[in-house]
């Protein structure tokens, strides 16, 4: 008798145990404060009645917005801003926080004259502040930059980021974080700025004729944030709402297709397996030319990937109110979810 009572003890405890570390894994933090965002990443601002519906359901209130690229010039050996933003909806962005963000190509970094960062920094400053006064946007408190430093590159980056919060004192300097970045801290630097956006997208090898989704895959992030908690930086969340094709010829990568409705790709001139799409005879569509043998991946951000993903970062980041900004405003991505998925998908980072 006293045996099977202390077997009934056993059992009772190891339940209780399994339940505190159930917790533990399920309930790390009380639910944080989601600030909903978006980002608008096309040259011309001027949205469509379905995209300023979107905004309106979907309760957001803040807008990355695209000022400029910088890339190197290898004829003037300097960098040049080129698809700067042209805003036709000014009306409609004074009504929204926005967030001037400035892509720089990681050549440019390396190239650049470590000698003349502020320099540099000046011309970045001037430009965002230049088109932001020509379109009234009044009142921006952040500014970010989207880079994907290297080991090799980061000195000067990091002195470049240095530059502008020193040239913009009164304003939230924020910097992209790739995974890779996240992952191997040590190797490439935690950047100079106030805080981070953790891109939580394109994490696979676009290249790689084997990879199946570039873009987002539950696995493949699993294995970039083990660390994720013990980032020094406070740090958003930017999440995939996109899709592209990837373009294979004769088993090598040859050029990334975006803007294309996949729709197109169940026609007879293809032959599907998965999500590839065989070219069976030379043909145009959408002005693209494709002949045959072609094979076009065709990758997206479903759903159940994002909202799974999502889940799984809210328990790996510290606690606390986050911006989750969704890539990128536009109809024919937004077509592809129903409000109430595109809520979850906010909400999936509580």
């Amino acid at each position: 008798m006293m045996q099977q009572k202390n077997i009934g003890l056993k059992i009772i405890m190891l339940l209780l145990l399994a339940a505190i570390v159930s917790c533990r894994e399920t309930s790390t933090h009380p639910p944080r404060t989601i600030h909903r965002s978006v980002y608008f990443w096309k040259s011309v601002f001027k949205l469509s009645a379905q995209e300023k519906k979107s905004i309106q359901d979907l309760d957001i209130n803040t807008i990355y917005l695209k000022f400029f690229d910088v890339e190197w010039d290898a004829r003037t050996r300097a960098e040049v801003p080129v698809a700067q933003v042209r805003i036709v909806d000014t009306v409609f962005l004074q009504h929204k926080k926005i967030i001037p963000a400035v892509f720089i190509t990681n050549e440019c970094i390396q190239q650049a004259d470590s000698l003349k960062v502020r320099s540099f920094a000046q011309k970045i400053s001037g430009l965002v502040n230049a088109i932001a006064a020509a379109n009234n946007l009044h009142g921006i408190e952040e500014i970010q930059i989207d880079c994907d430093w290297t080991s090799v590159s980061k000195n000067n980056y990091f002195a470049l980021l240095s530059a502008i919060r020193e040239l913009n004192p009164a304003l939230t300097v924020s910097a992209t974080i790739r995974l890779h970045q996240v992952k191997y801290l040590e190797k490439t630097g935690v950047p100079p700025v106030n805080k981070g956006l953790l891109m939580c997208y394109n994490m696979g090898n676009l290249k790689n004729i084997k990879t199946d989704n570039s873009i987002i895959e539950k696995a493949e992030l699993e294995k970039y944030i083990g660390k994720l908690d013990r980032y020094p930086l406070p740090l958003d969340v930017g999440l995939p709402v996109f899709e592209w094709n990837v373009l294979l010829r004769k088993g090598q990568f040859a050029g990334l297709i975006q803007n294309f409705d996949a729709r197109q790709l169940n026609s007879a001139a293809f032959a599907k397996s998965g999500n590839r799409y065989r070219v069976l005879a030379d043909t145009t569509l959408d002005g693209y030319s494709f002949k045959k043998e072609d094979v076009l991946r065709n990758e997206t951000s479903g759903y159940e990937v994002v909202l799974a993903s999502g889940k799984m970062l809210a328990g790996r980041l510290k606690a606390g109110a986050i911006n989750v900004s969704l890539y990128h405003l536009d109809s024919l991505t937004l077509s592809k979810y129903t409000s109430y998925e595109l809520e979850n998908i906010y909400n999936s980072l509580r």
